[in-house]
């Protein structure tokens, strides 16, 4: 059954504007919720930690930044944009106190109410409002008049009420614009959770230091297995963004479409999907998860060491000399 999309003539701006919101965390997702909310005409509060460059710039925005339990205190709405790890010690330190008999918490991802590290009070709502693109983008097409879909869902203690609140604050961040899909917590949760790991971040990087390995080892140019392996993925992903797959297969040589059906089910075989499944049921019954949560508890050293060791990899020093020479591209460093 297909799924329900809302749009602007659904969504009544007015739920929200006589309330106080507080976005508790100035950085990706926050910077353009904030900014985006008090443009539609929201009264809108910051929370960020002094002596951060998230505060600095909210400071430079025009806002003045403040502890995350006081802005609780005066929100009526509270949308919680920590990184994830960090959420549930917040949480339990400086929000769950501070909140009132209905107040909303927001969420642009389901983690910590979908894996039970929030204790939500009774009388407190909790609906799910998350852009699908990183809040530059929601602040960007914001400003050119469009806006990012989103999805939104309710959770705990979460009624219709709470929906058109979800609705309201979606349109004032400009998702109704593109049109926002109605899913659960525990879908939206897992199946970002998925993706993430099993193809756009961890598939797609394995795949990519795959390629690139076994072109240096063949003994071609470390150059060479950059830019067939790496640097044109952009040109392909821009293709299949546009148009879907029969659009990137039109778009490119009929060699290329011919070696893409009879080569990439070489590579991608039954066996990964097989593992995909793994992935999948690891993260329903919320093994990974606990594995997270552990981790960061323990200080992160098993996500650190994993971190300098990938950054060491020797196609980061091929590309880094490679992208100084494409002064086009707006090179990033690390």
């Amino acid at each position: 059954m297909p799924a329900k999309v809302f749009y602007d003539k659904d969504a009544d701006l007015a739920l929200i504007k006589n309330k106080t919101i507080a976005i508790l965390g100035y950085g990706s997702q926050g910077h353009g919720h904030a900014q985006n909310l008090r443009d539609s005409g929201c009264n809108v509060i910051v929370a960020e930690l002094p002596g951060t460059a998230n505060h600095e710039q909210a400071v430079k925005d025009g806002f003045k930044p403040m502890s995350a339990a006081e802005a609780t205190k005066k929100a009526d709405i509270l949308t919680i944009l920590l990184p994830d790890e960090f959420q549930a010690d917040v949480f339990r330190a400086e929000i769950r106190d501070n909140l009132s008999p209905g107040n909303v918490i927001v969420c642009s991802h389901g983690f910590n109410v979908h894996f039970n590290q929030f204790e939500i009070p009774k009388g407190v709502a909790t609906i799910l409002v998350a852009p699908k693109g990183p809040g530059h983008l929601v602040r960007s097409e914001f400003v050119k008049g469009g806006g990012v879909p989103c999805l939104l869902a309710l959770g705990p203690n979460a009624d219709d009420t709470a929906r058109g609140v979800g609705l309201a604050y979606a349109k004032g961040i400009g998702g109704t614009r593109a049109g926002v899909i109605e899913t659960t917590f525990a879908e939206e949760t897992e199946t970002d959770l998925f993706g993430e790991q099993a193809v756009l971040c961890g598939g797609c990087v394995e795949l990519v230091k795959a390629g690139f390995e076994t072109l240096v080892e063949a003994g071609y140019a470390p150059e060479m297995a950059y830019f067939e392996c790496l640097h044109e993925v952009k040109l392909i992903v821009d293709l299949l963004y546009q148009g879907g797959l029969n659009y990137m297969r039109y778009s490119v040589s009929n060699t290329a479409e011919y070696g893409d059906y009879t080569r990439g089910p070489r590579i991608i075989t039954a066996e990964t999907k097989a593992e995909m499944k793994k992935i999948l049921a690891e993260i329903q019954k919320g093994q990974f998860a606990r594995e997270w949560i552990l981790e960061n508890k323990a200080n992160a050293p098993q996500f650190k060491a994993l971190r300098r060791m990938e950054r060491e990899h020797s196609i980061e020093e091929v590309g880094r000399n490679l992208r100084r020479l494409m002064t086009w591209i707006d090179a990033k460093e690390v």
